[in-house]
Formats: structure tokens, C-alpha cells, sequence
């Protein structure tokens, strides 16, 4: 009978000093090699001894690299290393205050793993499960000592990934949630406290949106060199959702998606096609040296051209020659994008609604470059030959003569539609026609002209100057040297262009916004808190905002119009918007710009 948790207590400080890990494969040896640094007695275990020398042989290696790089010396390596010890029978685990499991992702072998381990350690040995797709109140309930199992989700790389989420199951007692997260805080990590449901906040949230990115690719929407190049430019995620798929593994990805589909029962966790097949042919990439991308090796970081890598310089059709550009706007996209190409040496008329308007929205980028020019960016020479550049009127009239005409207006279809007609009569013939808009349709736009064939989509991200992503959005009207011209414009403005097609949200938006809805429906059902969940996308995922600090920016009405535009092409369920945005929208609270969102901010 398993000794109750009550009987032999463990206080928030207790050091946990001796502590087993099983699964010696790369997580478990940077768990391994945590603790270590961290001053614990560390017992690896794995089935194998060619597995655990290569986890000895793998700690030696980082450990000298630490040495050579100063972070560590000689004397600090040795002890380092003498703590650890390594086998390949789980009764090595006896004398371990905590067990860490990081066996593979199956119920069968972490239960066999943790029922065996119930005949072996103290009755007051914690045992922690790493699982981050499995349920961890099933692998406890086949304990002897449900109370003291639980979840401890690490990171990798383990060494340098801040983020633990320390997860509780409904039987799992309190003392031992705090003994672990103790212990997570002395090994320099950040824990968050989360229950049990399957990819827990980090990976709950991650892996529907990868999952998402996997369909968009496999639907042939956009390229994977432009779904990740989307991402990382316009939203500064380190990685890519496909190259990110190949890292964890295509085969672990789907093995989280269905169990997070099974308990949700949301058609957007229902793994991709293409990941089951990719798993299924052994294409799991890079461990296996070819996933979405083909690499030099196995377990290779480095990519290498296959039959699917775009030829460099490959634009198709010849473009138009641009040597003028008329921007429609008078807001913060619009001076950033009169910015952006005066600053490459066009021509730019900038117009407004007035005059006055047209003035203000020119003085706005005069500011823009004399903040450049005090941060070293640019020399006040190129500032002011660039502010000389711009001519503000307060008439689309002036658009007479320019190449292409960018219209950055209200986020409004009428009002688009407005415009085009407007431009369909001022412009000259054979000038492109482009629109920044993020969630309306282009093709609505086009079809308010004559010339539909010249309309496209060019959606700059804000802001203008500093974001290097552009989106080049085609219609099914759009001809081909339109394509081509806006690809080369965009390369001579310094920018990335990605191709997608004129469907709701693009590439970027269609894959951001609904991962933004999934944190609000955490909240909602009261699974994790605002902190938390931000803390652990910035510390877990990389991130450089959390969900609700980037929602408040954005602004919660302009978050909930693009979520229900969203919503309304796709007609997925789990695309609605969460209530919880439609309330704080309904309540006036937008974020930043009214004092008060997610978070309440100081006025200005």
C-alpha cells in the first residue's frame, strides 16, 4: 500500500537531490544535463547502453563547448559530470527522490514504465511523466500512487528552453506540485501550473496552428518556402510552422494532434492528411533527413534544394516598369508605405481626402526619417532626398501619371470599392492597381474597375518601414506581368514578397488569428491565466509576444473582424470567435488604444 502523500511531507524548498531520468534520447539528455548543472545526483536510464553512452558522450560534448565558451570551468565540468550516472535497469532508480520519464509517446510503454517503477522507489518518490500529448490522470490512475504523478513538460532544447509546465492531474496531491516547481525554479526555469488536457498551453496552442499550416501547404494555397517565410517576417517567430513540424518530428506532431482531436473533437486538431502520410513513408523530418524539406543528413539542421525548391530568380512573366507610385491613405500605413518607397528612390504622390490631410501624413514620414537618421539608420542627406521625394495632394487626381497606385484606406469594402472606381477613372492605362488589405476579398476590389486584370493584392505589414514581409495576394483576373511587376517592385524596396491566393486572412492572418482565438478560449475556460499563457508562448514557443499582449496591441475589434471574416469563408466551428472577445469588444475594451484590454494600460 502506497505510503499517503500526508505522511511524508514535502515542503515548497524541498531539493529533490537525487533524481532519475528515463528515455536517454535528446530530451532526456538535456533534462539530464539540467539537473546536473543544477547540483542534482542525476541517474540516466535507458533500455539500451549504446543509448546512454551516446547520452554520456552527448553531456561531455556540451559540457566542453561550455568550457571553451567560458560559461563553465574545468573544475565545475568534472563534478558536473561525476554526478551523473548511467543504466539500463529501472531498479537504478531506487534510492531517486524524483523520476522523470521521457520514454516515447504511447500509453503502453509510459504505463508499463511507471507500473514498474511503483515496485522500485520509496513510497515518497515523486514520479514525473514528460508527456506532452498523452493524458497524465490515465498514466496516473495505473499507478499504486496516483497522488505522486504528474506532468513535467520540458522544452528542447532542454538546456536552454526556459519553460516547465508542471501539470496536475485531478489526483495528483498539492505537495508534490509544489516540491516540482520548486525544483523547476532552483533549475532556472519558469514553471506555469496547468491542468491536464492534451498539448497543455503550449503545445495546445502551437500544434493547431502548425496542424493548420500543414493543410494550408498540402491544399497548395502557398509554397512551404512562403507559408515560413510568412511567419517568421510577419509575425518574428524564429522558425517556420513547416521547418518547425520537421524538427519536433512529423510522426510526434501527429501523435499530439490526435490526441488533442480526440478530446476536442475540433476539426482544426484533426491531424492534416499529409502529416499522416509523411509519417507513414518514414519522411519524419530531420531526424530522418527529409520531412517538408529534404536535409543533408539525417539529423542535419542544414536544408538542401530538392524538386520542390523554387528556382532563384524564376519570376515568369515580365513586369511592367514602374518609376512612380501613388499612395491612397493619410493613416499610419499609409506614410509608412510612401516611406518605404521613397526611401528606394520612387517617385511618390501621397493623397488624401484634403489637402490638409495629405500634409500631415507626409510630415508623419518626415518624423519617421529624422528618427532614423538620430538612431544611424540613414544619413540626413538620403532623409531628406527621400521627404523630397513624396508630393502630398489632396486629390486622387494626382494619380494621373504614376506606374502603380497602393491604396492603404479604411479596412472597409465599400469604401475599397470607393476608391478603385475612382483610381479605374483617374489612372492611366496599363498602371497596377494594388490594395493593402489583410481580410477583405481582392477580387472585390478589381471588380469595382474596368481593368480587373490589373488588381492586386500588396498587404504591408505595420509597421511599413521595419516589417520586410509583403503578401502579393493574386486574383483569379490578376495577369501574369501584374505578378511579375509587384515582385519586382517589392524586391527593390528591400521587401519579401510571398505569393498566396486572394482568400480570407492570406497566409499570415489565417494562420495567426486563430491560434489568437484558441488562447482567449484558455481564458474562457478558465484552463490558464493571461500570464501564464503569455509566458509560456514567449518561453515555450519563441515567441516575441504572448497571444494577449499582441492581441491588445493589434486591438480586440480589429482582432474579432478578421476572426469572424475567417470564420465566414471557412465555416469551420472551431473558427468562431471566442465570446470572451465578442464581450470585452462589446464592452469597449480594445485593447492598448482604449486603456484597457486584456490588460488595463496607463493613459497617455
Amino acid at each position: 500500500m502506497a505510503t499517503p502523500l500526508s505522511d511524508t511531507p514535502l515542503s515548497p524548498s524541498s531539493p529533490l537531490k537525487t533524481v532519475a531520468v528515463v528515455g536517454l534520447g535528446t530530451m532526456g539528455t538535456g533534462i539530464a544535463e539540467v539537473l546536473a548543472r543544477a547540483g542534482r545526483e542525476v541517474i540516466g536510464i535507458d533500455v539500451g547502453e549504446e543509448q546512454a553512452a551516446r547520452a554520456l558522450a552527448a553531456l561531455e560534448a556540451a559540457t566542453a563547448r561550455a568550457v571553451r565558451r567560458g560559461r563553465l570551468s574545468e573544475e565545475e565540468r568534472a563534478g558536473m559530470l561525476a554526478r551523473v550516472r548511467t543504466g539500463t535497469d529501472l531498479t537504478a532508480a531506487a534510492d531517486a527522490d524524483l523520476v522523470i520519464e521521457v520514454a516515447p509517446e504511447s500509453y503502453e510503454i509510459k504505463q508499463r514504465i511507471l507500473g514498474e517503477l511503483d515496485g522500485i522507489v520509496r513510497p515518497d518518490t515523486i514520479l514525473a511523466t514528460g508527456t506532452n500529448a498523452l493524458s497524465v490522470t490515465r498514466l496516473a490512475s495505473g499507478s499504486a500512487r496516483p497522488e505522486r504523478v504528474l506532468g513535467l513538460h520540458f522544452f528542447n532544447p532542454a538546456p536552454a528552453m526556459k519553460l516547465v509546465e508542471v501539470v496536475s492531474s485531478v489526483l495528483t496531491a498539492p505537495q508534490a506540485v509544489a516540491a516540482v516547481t520548486a525544483l523547476a525554479v532552483e533549475l532556472g526555469k519558469e514553471p506555469v501550473a496547468v491542468g491536464d488536457r492534451p498539448g497543455f498551453v503550449a503545445d495546445g496552442l502551437l500544434f493547431g496552428y502548425l496542424n493548420q499550416a500543414a493543410a494550408m501547404y498540402e491544399a497548395k494555397y502557398a509554397s512551404r518556402e512562403d507559408i515560413d517565410a510568412a511567419m517568421r517576417l510577419g509575425c518574428g517567430l524564429p522558425m517556420g510552422p513547416l521547418a518547425l513540424l520537421d524538427l519536433i518530428g512529423v510522426d510526434t506532431a501527429r501523435t499530439v494532434l490526435e490526441a488533442m482531436y480526440a478530446e476536442s473533437r475540433d476539426r482544426l486538431h484533426a491531424p492534416a492528411p499529409l502529416l499522416k502520410q509523411l509519417s507513414e513513408a518514414g519522411l519524419t523530418g530531420r531526424k530522418a533527413g527529409r520531412g517538408f524539406y529534404t536535409y543533408a543528413a539525417p539529423g542535419s539542421a542544414t536544408v538542401v534544394p530538392d524538386a520542390l525548391t523554387p528556382a532563384a530568380g524564376d519570376t515568369g512573366a515580365a513586369g511592367r516598369t514602374v518609376r512612380s507610385v501613388g499612395v491612397a491613405g493619410s493613416g499610419t500605413m499609409a506614410s509608412g508605405i510612401a516611406e518605404v518607397f521613397a526611401k528606394a528612390g520612387y517617385d511618390v504622390v501621397l493623397a488624401a481626402r484634403s489637402e490638409e490631410k495629405a500634409r500631415a501624413a507626409r510630415a508623419r514620414v518626415g518624423k519617421s526619417l529624422a528618427r532614423s537618421v538620430d538612431k544611424g539608420r540613414l544619413t540626413a542627406e538620403a532623409a531628406a532626398q527621400a521627404l523630397e521625394r513624396i508630393v502630398p495632394a489632396g486629390s486622387y487626381d494626382a494619380f494621373a501619371e504614376v506606374d502603380l497606385a497602393v491604396e492603404a484606406v479604411a479596412e472597409d469594402l465599400d469604401v475599397k470599392r470607393q476608391l478603385f472606381a475612382a483610381l479605374d477613372k483617374v489612372c492611366k492605362p496599363g498602371a497596377v492597381l494594388a490594395t493593402t488589405t489583410s481580410s477583405l476579398p481582392v477580387v472585390a476590389c478589381a471588380r469595382a474597375t474596368s481593368r480587373p486584370q490589373d488588381v492586386i493584392g500588396m498587404h504591408f505589414f505595420n509597421p511599413a518601414p521595419a516589417m520586410k514581409l509583403v503578401e502579393v495576394v493574386r486574383t483569379v483576373l490578376t495577369a501574369d506581368d501584374v505578378h511579375a511587376t509587384v515582385r519586382e517592385v517589392c524586391g527593390r524596396i528591400g521587401k519579401h514578397a510571398v505569393d498566396c491566393g486572394d482568400r480570407a486572412g492570406f497566409i499570415v492572418n489565417a494562420l495567426l488569428f486563430p491560434y489568437l482565438n484558441n488562447a482567449v478560449k484558455m481564458v474562457q475556460e478558465h484552463y490558464a491565466s493571461l500570464d501564464d499563457i503569455d509566458a509560456a508562448m514567449k518561453l515555450g514557443g519563441g515567441y516575441p509576444m504572448g497571444p494577449f499582449e499582441l492581441l491588445d496591441v493589434v486591438g480586440l475589434d480589429v482582432s474579432l473582424a478578421i476572426e469572424k471574416v475567417l470564420h465566414r469563408e471557412f465555416r469551420e466551428p472551431g473558427l468562431a470567435p471566442a465570446p470572451l472577445l465578442e464581450h470585452l469588444v462589446a464592452a469597449g475594451c480594445l485593447g492598448r488604444k482604449t486603456g484597457r484590454g486584456f490588460r488595463e494600460y496607463a493613459r497617455r
